[in-house]
């Protein structure tokens, strides 16, 4: 007798609305289905909605697929509810026509980064020529001092 007692389990509580002992009809049961599907889809509407907020605020583009990282949803989910789709596509558009606005300032960066290569350019040929002139000018001491010389010694100058 203590065998039995011993190995049966308490009842364990329902939780799951076809299992739930009050739901006895059929219609009661997909009612109950249908309630629980909408709770769900609904807890998924707000998680993507939290998402892009989230991907607005630090400036990230939004895309189905950064939605569906950040939210936690399936990218089958965001394309079949309409709000959410328009929402996305309304945004990714707005990023890519803010994209091309920006356009000029890429032109802008290449004329910047081709003046900077024209300047850098310039300063090289500039240190080549300083440094002929530094050669040219140390040679010209050299001989100043050698005439220097010949001239203290009382030497002809010139080689005469």
């Amino acid at each position: 007798m203590r065998w039995r007692q011993h190995r049966t389990r308490p009842p364990r509580p329902q939780t799951h609305p076809t299992k739930d002992p009050t739901l006895t009809s059929r219609s009661d049961r997909t009612a109950a289905l249908v309630a629980a599907a909408k709770a769900k889809s609904g807890k998924k509407t707000d998680d993507a909605e939290q998402g892009i907020r989230r991907l607005l605020k630090r400036g990230e583009p939004v895309t189905f697929q950064a939605v569906q990282r950040e939210a936690g949803v399936s990218h089958a989910f965001l394309y079949n509810h309409p709000e959410l789709r328009a929402r996305i596509e309304r945004l990714r558009a707005n990023a890519r026509s803010t994209r091309t606005d920006t356009a000029p300032t890429d032109s802008a960066n290449t004329l910047v980064q081709t003046l900077s290569l024209q300047i850098t350019e310039l300063k090289k040929r500039h240190r080549t020529e300083i440094q002929a002139l530094r050669d040219a000018l140390e040679q010209a001491h050299g001989e100043n001092l050698e005439l220097r010389r010949q001239i203290a010694r009382g030497g002809p100058v010139g080689g005469q």
